[in-house]
């Protein structure tokens, strides 16, 4: 089937090898990189969400406005806004940007992040929230008569959405979170699950879990893969390049006080890429977890090495898995969008028809 691609549109120049530069929202910078995601053949475009940052659905709204064909991934941590209110501001942005949205529900991993905005939930608490939550965006979103819901976290008397989206059934909801918790909120109401990059074998573990808890609500889920391709004209100037991006990592981490080795993320993301950096810098074909030893696993972190041929069937191994989505973003973030664009998103796609077209031949 098709493949999707994911970008990321920050509100600044920054990334983990460049040290945040300019306003905190740089207009132009939003413009030019939601652009160079449309003309680069990307279909979608992720707006990261956290304790700190610019409102996510907001600069949708503004990227949304210098584009035609991009859609978004609007990242959205339940618990801070009603669910109901929040299920007529998507359908509202929806609307207006003529169904181009879809929403990527991050219930969150720091207990030390969320208590800036005020929750002090255990993370089982939130990821049954979580689901209470979504229960009742989806029913604003499609329930026809006015509807009432009684959870332990939200009670709602004749709740009704006046705004439906322009999409059909419903805007898509992509779910991030690989703990315990997590999983089965996921098989209920994920139609994207979302992974960090990881191994084939924890990827293919991670997939089977998913599928089962679906399975009960007799839901089948698709699936997506974040990574940091790395990519030049010759293997061995990847890799010069994905070392001399973890050099500099390492180098402005300790410029900045931070650690650079043995500190233990609280989320379990996080922890599984770790446990994956733990048997090696290079795994599996060309799985690169240098930056993600570096900085902790502190997000997607986790890289594909080499020229873009080999990048492109490295990617082809996991969409044999199951993975039909990959977001895709680079260490200088504008610039390496380009790239993908011109470089690595068509031959994907070439890849990936032959695959479809040839199955046995693939399977051989």
């Amino acid at each position: 089937m098709p493949v999707e691609f994911i970008g990321i549109i920050g509100t600044q120049h920054q990334s983990e090898i460049h040290p945040a530069q300019g306003p905190v929202i740089d207009r132009d910078y939003v413009e030019n990189i939601a652009r160079a995601h449309e003309e680069g053949g990307f279909d979608r475009a992720l707006v990261a969400f956290g304790s700190t940052s610019p409102e996510s659905q907001l600069v949708v709204a503004h990227a949304a406005s210098v584009t035609q064909r991009l859609n978004f991934m609007i990242a959205h941590r339940p618990g801070f806004t009603a669910p109901t209110v929040a299920a007529r501001q998507l359908a509202t942005l929806d609307q207006f940007t003529g169904g181009r949205v879809a929403v990527h529900i991050i219930t969150g991993g720091s207990d030390e992040e969320l208590a800036k905005d005020g929750d002090h939930l255990t993370k089982d608490e939130r990821y049954a929230r979580t689901s209470e939550y979504l229960d009742i965006v989806r029913q604003e979103w499609t329930s026809e008569k006015p509807f009432n819901y009684k959870g332990d976290y939200y009670n709602v008397v004749q709740a009704f959405g006046g705004v439906k989206p322009l999409q059909k059934p419903q805007i898509p909801v992509y779910f991030g979170g690989s703990s315990e918790a997590a999983i089965p909120v996921a098989g209920k109401h994920a139609d994207i699950f979302a992974l960090w990059g990881e191994t084939q074998a924890q990827v293919a573990e991670t997939i089977a879990r998913v599928r089962h808890a679906a399975a009960k609500h007799g839901r089948q889920v698709r699936f997506s893969l974040s990574l940091r391709p790395v990519i030049a004209e010759t293997e061995e100037a990847a890799w010069a390049k994905a070392d001399a991006i973890a050099a500099q990592a390492k180098a402005l981490r300790e410029k900045a006080g931070l650690p650079t080795s043995g500190h233990a993320p609280p989320n379990a993301g996080s922890q599984r890429l770790l446990d994956a950096a733990k048997l090696g810098a290079r795994l599996d074909k060309r799985l690169w977890t240098g930056v993600a030893a570096v900085t902790g696993a502190a997000g997607n972190s986790t890289g594909l090495v080499g020229t873009p041929q080999q990048v492109a069937e490295a990617l082809l191994d996991y969409y044999d898995l199951g993975v039909t989505t990959f977001l895709i973003r680079g260490f200088d973030p504008l610039n390496d969008a380009v790239a993908y664009g011109r470089d690595l998103i068509p031959l994907v796609r070439e890849l990936v028809a032959q695959r479809d077209a040839n199955p046995v031949a693939a399977a051989g």
